[in-house]
């Protein structure tokens, strides 16, 4: 008996020793090259880059894990607890493991036979989110997360624990860390949750999709109770608090997170530089600062003036008929998913929504459109009238309709604005309406610093992300021509010289058989025309002859000089604007003239700080001096007088000094307004994507003007009244009209023009027969080279 117990005793010793051998073993090499803990001081997780307007307001925001780091002072304590409370109640007992809480999931694992439960502390899931990143499920990882959790709670206080852990721990859709969550859910900061939202941010951690506040939130709510009683059990929160919290009405914000929607086209600029330069691993994880140069003011007014100008374009261009056109057997069906997408948000008046036609009358002259969720609206003739058609026998001509059967039928699927509530029982009054296939973009900045204070891209960001003020190049039309009579001033003519608006015949290309004859838009000529005039009334053959005589060669080197970098083609349809050129571009051409002949180089960026608040880049405004004070001012004067005799002639309207240039293609595929203040310059363009013409009558005049005025006299409202100073060397004469001589007893009307010193005429009109004015010869000379 006692050989036997002495055996037992030497065995079970053997086996003892075996076991912790075995074990100090698996221990030395399960933790051997365990992760360095000191990383954990030096916290620098990917934060998300922030891009803010010219008044420190965020407009856009880029990352890979959406993280916004805050500091634990600036959480509040309902927060802390109601995590400590949800995943880790003895988190200030513990040293960084919870025996009990790991021995009751070894059993429960051990019964499974695989690993399904984890009992992590706080301090252990800090540890895999920062220092073990891998998914492994094994003991091996679980005894090296519980090593390097001993270390962590050894070398930090639980309080830079729980900061690392509040900051880094993922919580669904995205947002890592509770101050991204709580903007991600509620569009607030953490500081600012309630109990009740504080307690569906801390049921997270467990399982962000199972329990998704957007996708799952009856899962979601039952884990919101949890968290509430845990925090009861453990006396952070009182019954009653409990109760409340239970009962308190929560807003889950279920929009997908947006950054673009204000400026969309600037800050997608922004990131397509900062990538450039910096690299995405800086760009989206490196929590960048870049101050811009946009207002968000401006920003907004442009959009707007799009919007508005667009639709109405869009009009004018003709219906295009329904969305969809229902069999009757399907009207009810689609009424009712209709229903089901209007009930839980209601438009609001002025917003678009779709509709089915229930009927149309054309006795009353009215449609009754079916809106949704039981509601009716009323369609009156007079505000679809618009819903015009090409006429069969000349499609260029649209006639109004007359009858609402001649554009809708019952069971169509179309597009309504709400009006206006009533009459009764309609619940609103409508207006047809359409999704716009014509497309837009403005280029605004400051004409005396480059500072792009406003660009808008296109019509919707989110359909088409091309952007037509930088990326697109369009031909300008007319809208080049000030550029040609620029070079024209500096080359030696006057706003007083006197040319021969009359037919021109010639061949772009002396090698070529093909003979080029120019015209007029209102293919009329005009005669004896003044420089000054030809600009004013955009008259393309007197800009082709001034092109032929200044040197097309000269006038490229020019455009060059004024900050024109597309392809500009060496022939004489340059005169007319036939190479593309970008919107922001010819902008900044203009922009010269409205800065007294100094050239600002589009700022953005005017500074960009690294996430420890380095300062990586600064930028400040950069100016180059192109043109004479003088140049700049005579081409103002004349540009002014386009506003106020010619074809831009809409932006009389803002009642103050304004200067511009329309542009029209000649086959109505682009419309420009390039126009300035004193202070500001911005440049419309409009058309569509693929080319094709506009309608009959949509120039620049007419398609692009509008949303400029718009745009502009949204900017300027509050802005002192101002006109361009006058630099010395420039003096006003008044000069009769046709002569381009002083102004006579007999001149009928009378120009009060500005010119160099020096260049003003001295002769009154009508001149003696001696005093042929040198512009006579030059262009007399210029007509025997065309015949």
């Amino acid at each position: 008996m006692k050989k036997a117990l002495k055996y037992s005793i030497w065995s079970f010793s053997i086996l003892l020793v075996l076991l912790i051998s075995c074990a100090a073993l698996l221990w030395h090499l399960w933790s051997s090259n365990l992760p360095y803990i000191g990383s954990l001081q030096d916290y620098n997780p990917p934060i998300i880059t922030e891009v803010y307007s010219d008044d420190a307001q965020i407009i856009g925001r880029f990352w890979k894990e959406k993280r916004i780091v805050v500091p634990l002072t600036q959480i509040p304590d309902h927060v802390k607890k109601a995590f400590i409370a949800a995943e880790d109640a003895r988190f200030f007992q513990h040293e960084g493991v919870d025996i009990t809480s790991i021995i009751r999931a070894f059993f429960k694992n051990l019964m499974a036979g695989k690993i399904e439960q984890g009992g992590s502390t706080i301090t252990q899931q800090v540890t895999k989110s920062l220092l073990l990143k891998d998914s492994e499920r094994t003991y091996r990882r679980k005894v090296r997360e519980a090593i390097l959790s001993l270390q962590i709670e050894r070398n930090f206080s639980k309080e830079q624990i729980l900061f690392l852990y509040l900051n880094q721990i993922y919580l669904g859709h995205g947002a890592y860390g509770v101050e991204a969550a709580a903007r991600t859910y509620f569009k607030k900061g953490v500081a600012e949750l309630n109990l009740a939202e504080t307690a569906l941010i801390a049921g997270l951690p467990q399982a962000p999709s199972k329990y998704s506040l957007i996708t799952s939130f009856d899962k979601a709510k039952a884990r919101q109770k949890y968290v509430l009683e845990q925090m009861r059990e453990e006396g952070y929160i009182s019954k009653d608090q409990e109760q409340e919290a239970n009962n308190t009405e929560v807003q889950i914000n279920r929009e997908t997170e947006n950054f673009f929607e204000v400026g969309p086209s600037f800050t997608e600029h922004v990131r397509r530089y900062l990538e450039q330069k910096y690299g995405e691993e800086l760009l989206y994880k490196g929590g960048l600062k870049v101050h811009t140069t946009v207002n968000l003011s401006m920003q907004q007014a442009g959009q707007e003036a799009v919007k508005i100008g667009l639709r109405e374009l869009d009009k004018r261009e003709g219906y295009r008929g329904p969305l969809l056109r229902l069999k009757p057997d399907e009207v009810e069906d689609y009424k009712q998913k209709w229903s089901e997408k209007w009930e839980p948000t209601p438009p609001i008046k002025n917003t678009i929504v779709e509709g089915v036609v229930e009927k149309v009358d054309d006795v009353k002259k009215e449609v009754v459109v079916a809106l949704g969720a039981g509601r009716l609206g009323l369609l009156p003739l007079a505000e679809m009238r618009w819903a015009r058609k090409p006429d069969p026998e000349t499609p260029s001509v649209f006639a109004l309709i007359k009858n609402p059967s001649e554009a809708l039928k019952q069971g169509d699927v179309i597009l309504v604005a709400l009006k206006e509530e009533g009459p009764l029982p309609y619940a609103w009054r409508l207006s047809l309406e359409q999704e716009p296939e014509v497309q837009g973009a403005i280029f605004c900045m400051e004409a005396d610093t480059g500072k792009v204070k406003a660009m808008i891209g296109g019509r919707d960001f989110s359909v088409s992300q091309f952007d037509r003020a930088t990326q697109a190049r369009r031909q300008p039309g007319s809208a080049f021509k000030p550029i040609i009579y620029s070079a024209a001033l500096d080359w030696g003519m006057s706003p007083a010289t006197l040319l021969l608006d009359a037919p021109y015949i010639s061949s772009m290309d002396p090698n070529e058989e093909d003979i080029w004859k120019p015209k007029n838009y209102s293919e009329k000529f005009y005669g004896p025309t003044l420089f000054r005039t030809a600009l004013v009334q955009s008259r393309n053959v007197i800009t082709v002859k001034i092109l032929n005589k200044i040197g097309i060669h000269y006038v490229i080197e020019y455009a060059r000089k004024m900050g024109i970098e597309s392809d500009l083609a060496p022939d004489l349809s340059l005169a007319l604007g036939s190479s593309g050129v970008s919107l922001k571009e010819l902008t900044r051409a203009y922009s010269i003239f409205a800065s007294g002949g100094l050239m600002a180089e589009p700022l953005f960026i005017t500074r960009v700080e690294d996430r420890f608040g380095k300062v990586l880049e600064e930028n400040n405004p950069s100016l180059k001096e192109v043109l004479s004070k003088q140049t700049a001012y005579i081409m103002t004067d004349i540009l002014k007088a386009v506003v106020q005799e010619g074809t831009g002639y809409k932006a009389k309207a803002l009642k103050r000094p304004v200067a511009g240039k329309t542009g029209t293609t000649n086959d109505l595929r682009d419309a420009w307004f390039v126009g300035f203040s004193p202070d500001l310059v911005a440049g419309v363009w409009v058309g569509y994507d693929d080319r094709r013409p506009m309608t009959k009558g949509e120039t620049g005049a007419s398609a692009a003007s509008p949303i400029w005025v718009t745009f502009m006299s949204e900017i300027l409202k509050n802005k002192p009244i101002q006109d361009f100073p006058i630099p010395g060397g420039v003096v006003f004469a008044k000069i009769d009209d046709k002569t381009g001589l002083l102004a006579g007893v007999n001149s009928e009307k009378t120009i009060f023009q500005a010119f160099r010193e020096g260049e003003e005429p001295t002769t009154y009109s009508p001149p003696p027969k001696s005093a042929d004015s040198k512009s006579f010869i030059e262009f007399d000379l210029n007509n025997q080279e065309e015949e």
